[in-house]
């Protein structure tokens, strides 16, 4: 297999970027996150700071309306439209990594699309949020429960899959095992699926 891409869908505070970025590092491929939102912006015509803020949206507000104003689709669909396109150039281009963004479901069609999940107890992702991302909310159980709230309404309004459930990815790991032994272990499957 010449080229393949490894998604990475994840819980907030679980060490999926870490995760994705390291694993990029040590096979020598792209790495896509946040780089997604420039390219989103290019594609759609839009600012970047706005793709930004409504990438995980699924329904707009009365602001976002004002937007439409000569577009058939709203804006968040376009978004996601853009991003996705982006997402399928960039898989096409070379090997990567891409965290987030409904890529599993985005490239679901394609053979070499190795689909991660990444999960974590909910006192690691505490310690994480406030240790390694400098978060430093009242109640980061709460804020941590909210930002998977958004990302599962958001990856389930666009797949209309469910996100997490693990028949939709080809390995689930819970990252408490350690950054290091959690690429180890993703490495070890891509090995195996690009022998295929």
């Amino acid at each position: 297999m010449d080229k393949y891409t490894i998604t990475i869908g994840r819980e907030y505070g679980s060490g999926g970027r870490l995760i994705g970025r390291q694993l990029a590092q040590e096979l020598g491929i792209a790495f896509y996150d946040r780089e997604l939102i420039v390219m989103a912006a290019r594609e759609s015509g839009f600012d970047e700071g706005f793709v930004q803020q409504m990438e995980q949206k699924r329904t707009i507000s009365f602001i976002s309306n004002l937007y439409l104003i000569g577009y058939e689709l709203p804006v968040s669909e376009q978004i996601f439209l853009a991003q996705s396109k982006v997402i399928q150039k960039v898989a096409e281009e070379s090997s990567c990594v891409i965290v987030g963004r409904c890529a599993d479901y985005v490239l679901r069609d394609k053979p070499n699309c190795i689909r991660i999940f990444i999960h974590a107890p909910m006192e690691e992702r505490i310690k994480r949020v406030r240790e390694v991302y400098g978060e430093d909310k009242p109640n980061l159980e709460d804020y941590i429960r909210k930002q998977d709230k958004n990302r599962a309404a958001y990856y389930n309004y666009y797949t209309q899959n469910k996100w997490g459930r693990a028949q939709n990815y080809h390995l689930c790991i819970d990252s408490s095992i350690g950054i290091p032994a959690s690429v180890r272990i993703i490495k070890e499957l891509v090995t195996e699926f690009t022998k295929r």
